[in-house]
């Protein structure tokens, strides 16, 4: 490229007034400002479009921090976000505020044998009262109590039936705004976890299986279903939502985003829907066509939260064809994320609900009877 055809870059003078999709497009011109700005262009132009199935992954303490309620259930609320990823802990911190409990701002020097004698709870700089963590084990032990929750099923159905269970507390008490769990239920977005048993929420599974006082409680998260579903999420992307509905889809018009906040097993989750495809079920798949991942790990340490696009690529996790549509932002996910939200909330048109949850079964016909075609 020569130096007319590369974008200048011009300072202006920054004014009371900038708006913060203006403050991405005109001040974020170099290193990992630009990034950002690439990864909202990319969300605005190409991947927040209605043919274009996007999954989220989360890894670290978001939802204690409030983004589940404040940024990630408004952009599920206007269809930019079809199905999530996320680890168990992020999911037991978002009913925090689903139940009305208060978190607070704090500070990352507090002295930590004070605060435990005092009954404190601290996650970094948020720190909040023990009993916090009771009142929502009591409630998700109620929950999981009921005759909903009595049988087999996935990660999806489990999150969902707790969305619904948080959501008819959020209306008792009149709550102003959803937390994640309660939005995903109403939206249909189906919310899978790929370590069920490490988080709170898994705990107390494990303790009603130790209860004998609970009754016939058959509840078991099976792990092969939400393996299975997320593969026919990312395989039916292509097939099942182009223009057209679900069962008429039209050929190669859909694609699959994938959508990275840190990383950890969440991102692997998501990502190893494609190896699973066409490693394990032998079915023709180029991989994801859209990579935008927000870390702050490096990549020459071996960890997988550090893993490029192109290493992706070498996997057939991402469509060699689209890595130039693949963006790395190397930030804290708590600035990027709050700022991605605002710009594309601002420049893209809201987009009709997928509702994945309800069309799961639709789904895995469509990965089954392929699979058995070969």
């Amino acid at each position: 490229m020569t130096e007319a055809k590369r974008p200048k870059i011009s300072p202006t003078p920054l004014t009371a007034d900038i708006t913060v999709d203006d403050l991405v497009d005109r001040y974020f011109t170099a290193y990992n400002s630009a990034r950002l700005r690439e990864i909202c262009h990319l969300l605005h132009q190409r991947v927040f479009k209605p043919n274009v199935t996007v999954g989220l992954s989360l890894s670290g303490a978001l939802t204690p921090a409030g983004y589940g309620s404040s940024v990630i259930a408004p952009l599920m609320a206007a269809g930019l976000v079809d199905y999530i990823v996320s680890t168990g802990a992020n999911l037991y911190h978002d009913l925090h505020y689903g139940l009305g409990q208060c978190l607070h701002q704090g500070s990352p020097h507090t002295d930590d044998v004070k605060l435990r004698s005092e009954g404190g709870i601290r996650i970094y700089d948020i720190v909040f009262d023990y009993s916090v963590l009771l009142e929502t084990d009591a409630f998700v032990r109620t929950a999981l109590r009921s005759s909903r929750f009595q049988r087999r099923m996935g990660t999806a159905e489990f999150h969902y039936r707790l969305g619904e269970a948080i959501a008819q507390v959020e209306i008792q008490r009149q709550a102003k705004q959803s937390c994640l769990l309660s939005t995903a239920y109403q939206c249909g977005v189906p919310v899978y976890t790929s370590s069920p048993g490490d988080s709170s929420i898994g705990m107390n599974v494990a303790a009603l299986a130790l209860d004998d006082s609970a009754g016939d409680n058959s509840l078991v998260i099976d792990s092969a279903i939400d393996v299975n579903e997320t593969a026919a999420i990312a395989y039916g992307a292509r097939r099942c939502f182009g223009q057209s509905e679900i069962g008429q889809g039209d050929g190669d018009l859909g694609k699959s985003a994938a959508l990275i906040l840190g990383g950890g097993s969440p991102k692997n989750f998501l990502l190893q829907t494609q190896p699973h495809l066409h490693e394990v079920l032998g079915l023709e798949e180029r991989g994801h066509d859209y990579f935008i991942q927000v870390t702050d790990a490096r990549p020459d340490t071996g960890g997988l939260s550090g893993a490029t696009p192109s290493e992706a690529v070498s996997w057939g996790k991402l469509d060699p064809q689209e890595l130039p549509h693949s963006v790395v932002c190397y930030t804290d996910s708590t600035i990027a994320l709050p700022i991605l939200a605002a710009y594309t909330l601002k420049r893209c048109d809201p987009r009709p609900l997928k509702r994945l949850y309800d069309r799961r079964g639709d789904l895995l016909k469509v990965l089954r009877a392929d699979s058995r075609s070969l």
